[in-house]
């Protein structure tokens, strides 16, 4: 299986991923040229050779109107997104380097603030795929809901300045063009490093990760290091939770490209993102099968107890009609479970079964990789479950959308399906 496997061992930024997967294209200057035709409006995207730590890698130099607005790829982020509470001027340092980011912007002339439905008619308007529109925007959605959690306000009433807004916008739109060039079936990454120390804003002194950043990674595994300074900016984080299946130590990949993207400061480490493209096996896992034998349970009894069983985290609960001594009608009832959930559910089979045994067997599972896309149809948002793996792709909408689309419209499963397909 294609994957694409992203190393953060010093945090991630929107410029730091960009460059590290464009170095993994045979002809990267084919594909800068392909970014510079994008149509974002007074956009344009240069890459530059960085030597870090004797290691050769890229930078990615994004202009606005000519000019490079970003001081440092993880520092550029907290002054950008505003609601319209107070003051228009915001001046952010991050430990010993301390920066102004007015909104005059007076060398570029601006001094606006875009809603969400800005971003969305900029969006509308690049010429990408409607696929890498829709990454676009929700990479982009993850960072609105991050901010309004921070600031308290509903998401409408999150503002992006101007500048902050292309630059964004751009590190967003490279990154979800190339990973739709790439073409990879899956992407994983580590842990990230965010970094430690504070960021000094005019609101006060912030902890790292920052607050829109911690809130976009949630469920993600983070790590603080000795590393003073913010290494994971908000754009960054809310690509990575896009795209990232799981985030992990490198699996088994055969490696055949290896890209790094450099950031603009100097660490003890060397400050990049790494990104290896190659071949993982298709999935196996170690599953365990709990079995036991009941002949005095009605059907209602077990049902009830299959709910708790899946409720525990039973990977499946099935039943076999079997016979028992005495040509007793039974019932076999197997529960296959990961090894971190097996004691709880052992504990639950003999509460909420009449068995007085449990059988177990450890066994190997071949699965599908999955992943689950928000379909938008004439009948409203449809979640489509897509499996692949083993050399086979496959997809189906999810029964309980179908199942609540058919019974608000008073219509059957197989009318749904007909009207969806239609579409």
């Amino acid at each position: 299986m294609k994957t694409l496997y992203l190393e953060c061992s010093m945090g991630a930024a929107g410029d730091m991923l960009t460059a590290a997967i464009l170095e993994l294209f045979e002809d990267n200057e084919k594909q800068i040229e392909n970014l510079n035709n994008l149509g974002i409006e007074g956009i344009s995207f240069e890459k530059v050779d960085s030597f870090k730590c004797g290691i050769k890698g890229t930078r990615m130099v994004v202009k606005i109107n000519g000019e490079e607005e970003k001081i440092d790829e993880h520092e550029h982020h907290h002054e950008h997104h505003h609601h319209h509470h107070g003051d228009h001027e915001h001046h952010h340092h991050h430990e010993d380097h301390e920066h102004t980011h007015s909104h005059h912007h007076h060398e570029h002339g601006h001094h606006v603030h875009r809603s969400m439905k800005d971003i969305e008619e900029i969006v509308r308007n690049i010429k990408v795929s409607e696929k890498v529109k829709k990454d676009i925007m929700e990479v982009y959605k993850h960072i609105a809901e991050a901010e309004s959690v921070a600031h308290n306000v509903d998401v409408s009433e999150i503002h992006f300045h101007e500048v902050g807004t292309m630059d964004a916008i751009a590190d967003i739109t490279a990154v979800c063009f190339l990973i739709d060039e790439l073409e990879v079936e899956k992407i994983i990454a580590s842990p990230i490093n965010v970094g430690s120390g504070h960021v000094h804003c005019a609101h006060g002194i912030l902890p790292v990760p920052a607050p829109a950043t911690a809130y976009i990674l949630k469920d993600v595994p983070m790590y603080t290091s000795e590393i003073r300074g913010e290494l994971c900016t908000p754009t960054g984080a809310a690509i990575l939770k896009h795209f990232v299946s799981k985030f992990e130590e490198m699996p088994k990949l055969r490696v055949e490209k290896i890209g790094y993207g450099m950031g603009k400061k100097d660490f003890e480490r060397i400050n990049c993102v790494r990104a290896f493209l190659g071949e993982t096996k298709d999935s196996e896992e170690i599953v365990y099968e709990l079995s036991c034998n009941v002949d005095d349970m009605s059907a209602e009894e077990i049902s009830f107890a299959m709910d708790r069983f899946f409720e525990a985290g039973a990977k499946e609960v099935y039943t076999v009609p079997i016979g028992m001594k005495k040509s007793r009608p039974g019932t076999l009832i197997k529960v296959m479970c990961r090894e971190e959930d097996k004691s709880n559910l052992l504990e639950l089979i003999f509460k909420h079964t009449t068995t007085i045994g449990i059988r177990e067997t450890q066994t190997s599972r071949y699965i599908l990789d999955r992943n689950i896309e928000e379909i938008e149809t004439s009948l409203g948002t449809i979640r489509f479950k897509k499996s692949y793996g083993y050399g086979v792709s496959r997809g189906k909408f999810e029964y309980d959308d179908l199942s609540k689309i058919a019974r608000e419209n008073n219509l059957s499963i197989f009318e749904v399906k007909e009207k969806i397909r239609k579409k």
